[in-house]
């Protein structure tokens, strides 16, 4: 932790494009990042700086205290942090039985900036009432506040940009195939079904809980780049297709929407969050931007067939723009009840449905996991 003088002196910063300043103290890397200044109201801070959907992020924690579980190995759902930095109103050092190191630590190693001292309901209450904004934080305390508004402004943004690339795995790999990962850690003492169904896995920014969800539904998991040709996916002759998550603007990632139209009739499909966007693409249909997205482990989602709800975990900027669907081919089967936004959709004569949410991140109930089961039944069926 830093001495008091540092705190009080407060020569680090976010500055936003709406021009709007908040002092503060690093506690991360001493470096200077821009990125998209979004709210998430959960407290997993490692799940969330893990996962690539929050490439070109800068993640506010709404949360007011921050880093007592520190960082520890089980945790990670990916091989690094991918946040562009992130944003607390008070930092405290890990106490937990389970932390292998602190968040500061982790956040250093990983050259992510972190700042803390700032007002976060203030930032909250701007990002929600404006938007999500360009942020620049400096964590050096190198350059003038003028200067970070400026920058944060001049960035290109994440609207067509294509980060599913960035993140995306470089090589083709099998996960698990020891089946160590995909254990249940105590939750059940049944071991994990013969690996039988072959699924290849489209890598657009993919969790490791994802992939431990379906390895738990018995299907041997083939992973491949982001942009991988639909015809080496279709040779593979795999039972199905996931379509993974992952960060930015789905219009922006062309050549999954091309291979997905191949695909699709041709195997059975599953997707989350980003996947579910580039299938509503492939369909005919387009994505739109939320005004400050859907960042949290909190939101209702309802099940059009049965009205059951489900409290799942989101993370996600742009959406699936219901009005674009053409409803004789595309059902929507799932709306969020914050703001009536898609949530949930199925082709209505192929094999291939999606979802916006993450059914896999179990945020306290586990309410979306069925969903996982249901890409098996419409495997066998198929």
């Amino acid at each position: 932790m830093y001495n008091w003088k540092e705190k009080r002196n407060k020569k680090a910063f976010l500055a936003l494009a709406d021009g709007t300043v908040f002092p503060a103290w690093s506690f991360g890397a001493e470096t200077d990042r821009l990125g998209e200044v979004v709210f998430n109201t959960g407290t997993g801070y490692q799940e969330i700086l893990t996962d690539p959907s929050y490439a070109g992020q800068i993640v506010t924690l709404t949360a007011p205290e921050i880093g007592n579980t520190g960082f520890n190995t089980a945790d990670f759902e990916s091989i690094k942090l991918h946040a562009e930095g992130l944003i607390v109103h008070n930092y405290n050092d890990a106490s937990s039985w389970r932390a292998e190191q602190s968040l500061q630590d982790a956040l250093i190693k990983a050259d992510i900036p972190a700042l803390a001292g700032i007002d976060t309901r203030a930032l909250t209450i701007i990002l929600r009432n404006s938007g999500t904004l360009k942020g620049y934080i400096c964590a050096s305390g190198d350059i003038s506040h003028e200067e970070g508004v400026k920058r944060a402004r001049e960035w290109e943004g994440l609207d067509g940009q294509d980060y599913a690339s960035k993140v995306s795995t470089k090589e083709l790999y099998t996960f698990d195939p020891e089946g160590i990962m995909s254990a249940s850690w105590g939750l059940t003492e049944e071991p994990l079904p013969k690996a039988d169904i072959p699924i290849v896995v489209y890598d657009f920014g993919i969790k490791f809980n994802i992939l431990r969800r379906l390895r738990q539904q018995g299907m041997n998991l083939t992973i491949v780049p982001a942009q991988t040709p639909a015809d080496e996916v279709l040779a593979m002759k795999p039972a199905g297709v996931f379509l993974s998550n992952g960060p930015a603007d789905p219009s922006a990632v062309g050549y999954a929407i091309e291979n997905i139209k191949q695909l699709v009739g041709k195997t059975p499909i599953m997707g989350i969050c980003l996947g579910h966007q580039l299938l509503g693409w492939a369909l005919g249909g387009k994505t739109c931007r939320l005004k400050f997205g859907h960042h949290g482990c909190n939101h209702p989602v309802k099940e059009l067939a049965t009205d059951k709800v489900e409290i799942t975990s989101q993370n996600h900027n742009f959406m699936v723009d219901m009005d674009s669907l053409d409803k004789s081919i595309v059902e929507v089967t799932h709306i969020n009840l914050n703001d009536n936004t898609v949530e949930g959709m199925r082709h209505k004569t192929e094999p291939a449905f999606s979802v916006q949410y993450h059914p896999e991140a179990a945020p306290g109930p586990h309410d979306s996991l069925y969903l996982f089961a249901q890409f098996k039944e419409l495997i066998q069926k198929a």
